[in-house]
């Protein structure tokens, strides 16, 4: 039988490499943003390699969900599944997999709307979500007796192996030393928009250093993260402290 870990992250956090940690136990395999070729044909949305992206991935919003709800990668015994809140814009939602264990990866708007800023790619409201991801929280709050794992990204960098270990025991999962490294290098279940976005993670080997102070972000960018951090806020409140 097959765990399923539907890990809902924005974007530009550490998701990548968590997807990495999880995909170095023995017993995991990983899938990476899904539903991102779905997202990028029904938006429109002119994003770094957009065609290429929609030509490679199953674009059927009910085809990618019913393959997350399906039988694993060689019958492993787990299975983490990086989604993007933001890119759930189709006719399916987190509601479509009661069945998988739900964790949520958050971030600081002002370190999320920066790093954009270093791809030198614009950035709205809609590219973050950040009310999506709220949102999905509390339907999968709902749905058990206990709060679903947030884990807020800078507050783990500062001790990966013990919020790792917290984490597994929230999802109620055995712990494996080996979730703290991996050999650098691109993997064949990376999207294929690795060679665009995954620049730093693929030269690592385990978990970056811990956060330095917020960045300082011009007008525009600062409102933008004004209008994102109630919701940051909102689930910073539930997140995993160890």
């Amino acid at each position: 039988m097959t765990t399923r870990i539907a890990m809902w992250s924005g974007p530009r956090n550490i998701s990548t490499a968590m997807m990495r940690s999880f995909g170095a136990r023995g017993d995991c395999t990983v899938s990476d943003e899904p539903f991102y070729g779905a997202y990028l044909k029904q938006s429109g949305e002119p994003q770094p390699m957009a065609d290429e992206i929609i030509a490679d991935m199953d674009c059927n919003w009910h085809s990618v969900a019913k393959s997350m709800r399906g039988p694993a990668q060689d019958g492993a015994s787990l299975w983490y599944q990086k989604h993007m809140p933001h890119h759930m814009i189709g006719d399916v939602s987190i509601s479509d997999f009661p069945g998988h264990r739900h964790a949520f990866l958050i971030r600081e708007p002002e370190r999320v709307i920066a790093s954009y800023g270093v791809k030198r790619v614009k950035v709205d409201f809609d590219d973050l979500r950040y009310d999506r991801q709220l949102e999905y929280f509390e339907w999968a709050k709902g749905q058990s007796e206990s709060n679903p794992a947030v884990i807020d990204s800078s507050s783990f960098l500062d001790n990966p192996e013990a919020y790792l270990r917290a984490l597994c025991t929230r999802l109620d999962i055995a712990w494996d030393t080996r979730m703290l490294s991996w050999q650098p290098g691109i993997r064949p279940a990376d999207g294929i928009w690795a060679s665009h976005w995954y620049d730093k993670v693929s030269a690592s080997t385990g978990f970056g250093s811990r956060a330095g102070p917020l960045p300082k972000l011009d007008d525009q960018a600062a409102k933008l993260a004004a209008q994102c951090r109630p919701f940051y806020e909102a689930m910073y409140e539930h997140a995993l402290s160890v």
